[in-house]
């Protein structure tokens, strides 16, 4: 048997978290098991589906490095299908014709709020004629579901489930206006699709039950189905905006590399031993549907901001400036850069991003810890750069001209006259760096002083220098 997953969002909005993992998990069993992974749009919902929505998922899938088989499907295309399959019931006896208006099925609502009963349909056109049926009035297709006995799913995450028939009542098929409903267009789609394991979040468990009896009603084979626990908040309350749970574009707009997503989405209910850090084949090596747990997992983004560090000080020099490039359009024009990087400063963020990558743990972190790069002169200092350049300006004092007479600019040619110069002043190193630090970066931390004075090369350096030291006095 060929595995067949499958991911199916509906386009009403972005790709969030959550259906990220569910994409990632679906990816990694077929990948694991030499299989497919199909790729399904359930757009049966016209008004709130849109085209903005399904870019935005495949957008971020794709930035996910999730790759899908064939082409996509969209449900909606395929509603004249689902109408036959729910005529064939019909043919069959195994699903009839209901004739109830609204005004029925609101008492009926009504009525089970005041028993503090369940909402349920209560079956009234199930048995009748259809010759019964009142003049005008358009039916839905119910299915018949059984009364008796029970139904029961072997969930392959959250173990055997069982369901009472007398608690499931018959669910509409298909719409007065011939539409299909989610239920059947689901069954129907997975069945002609051929999926073999359906791995999705536990808020569709109950909807299990009902497919398990489309599927039953139809004569097809049930797939195999793992439910996975939802994602919550740190503070365990339902995943929210502030907790986390944007869209995924989001998490690449705020500088996060989709290996480290990827790493970081398998670990939420997923676990193998004690190991944390996987690389895309050893996730698909490891990964099966048993080590995933029932409870819920937390969302942490402190835990996801440091994992994304280590993959940033594991990433190639110029991969990190490309990644940065990707995202420079959304954050260029408010640091003064534009759209794209001017070709000598994009040289200029690869020689330094050996010491830039060290600290910073997003994308937008190293953007921002590279500002000396890019401040256009003369900089401005933050506060506590100026507080350090107010305190030891004074010691900068003749360095520029001992920096001028430099002919080899090396990170090791500048520290040898930097350290010569505090010799000269009876000054501690730190005494001279720090202010000279701030005078050429704006701030009081950066990358080694060195290898930023290396990378801002001779003219840059000293231009630095004495627009912040023309009127220092002499020591």
């Amino acid at each position: 048997m060929t595995v067949v997953t499958r991911f199916a969002p509906s386009p009403t909005g972005f790709l969030h978290i959550g259906g990220g993992r569910t994409a990632l998990f679906n990816w990694l069993y077929a990948k694991r098991h030499g299989g497919k992974m199909l790729l399904r749009i359930e757009d049966t919902d016209r008004e709130r589906s849109t085209e903005a929505a399904i870019a935005a998922i495949l957008d971020g899938l794709q930035w996910l490095g999730l790759d899908w088989d064939g082409d996509v499907v969209y449900q909606f295309s395929r509603a004249a299908r689902h109408k036959e399959v729910a005529e064939s019931l019909l043919a069959q006896g195994r699903a009839y014709y209901c004739y109830a208006s609204q005004q029925e099925l609101e008492e009926m609502r009504e009525s089970a709020r005041k028993d503090g009963r369940p909402l349920r349909y209560d079956g009234r056109w199930r048995d009748r004629d259809p010759s019964e049926a009142p003049v005008g009035v358009k039916p839905v297709i119910r299915l018949k579901a059984p009364t008796e006995g029970e139904t029961v799913v072997e969930d392959e995450v959250q173990g055997r489930v069982v369901w009472q028939n007398k608690d499931l009542d018959d669910l509409v098929l298909l719409r007065s206006d011939g539409t299909p409903t989610y239920m059947l267009a689901v069954v129907v789609d997975d069945h002609d699709m051929n999926i073999t394991h359906v791995i999705r979040g536990d808020d569709h468990l109950t909807n299990a039950a009902r497919q398990t009896q489309i599927y039953q009603a139809l004569g097809w084979d049930v797939p195999k189905m793992a439910h996975v626990p939802m994602i919550l908040g740190p503070d365990g309350a339902k995943l929210s905006k502030r907790h986390g749970a944007l869209g995924v574009e989001a998490y690449r707009s705020m500088g996060y590399l989709p290996d480290a997503m990827r790493n970081y989405l398998v670990r939420l209910g997923w676990s193998h031993g004690d190991q944390e850090i996987f690389s895309t084949q050893e996730m698909v090596d490891a990964f099966d549907l048993k080590n995933i747990g029932r409870s819920p997992s937390r969302f942490d983004f402190a835990k996801l901001e440091n994992l994304n560090g280590h993959y940033m000080r594991q990433t190639e020099d110029e991969s990190l400036v490309k990644a940065i490039e990707e995202i420079l359009p959304e954050l260029g024009a408010a640091r003064g850069i534009g759209s794209t990087f001017p070709p000598g400063l994009r040289d200029k963020m690869i020689a330094a991003m050996p010491g830039l990558k060290e600290r910073a743990k997003n994308l937008v972190e190293l953007l921002d810890s590279a500002y000396y790069l890019y401040a256009r002169r003369p900089l401005q200092l933050d506060e506590k750069a100026a507080g350090l350049l107010a305190d030891g300006r004074t010691r900068l004092v003749g360095i520029a001209e001992k920096l001028e007479a430099v002919s080899d600019w090396s990170a090791q040619s500048v520290e040898a006259v930097v350290r010569e110069h505090a010799d000269a002043l009876g000054a501690k190193l730190g005494q001279v760096a720090q202010p000279l630090r701030a005078a050429l970066t704006g701030r009081a931390t950066s990358p080694g002083l060195f290898d930023v004075m290396a990378v801002l090369g001779k003219d840059e350096t000293l231009l630095r220098l004495r627009d912040q030291t023309k009127d220092a006095p002499v020591a």
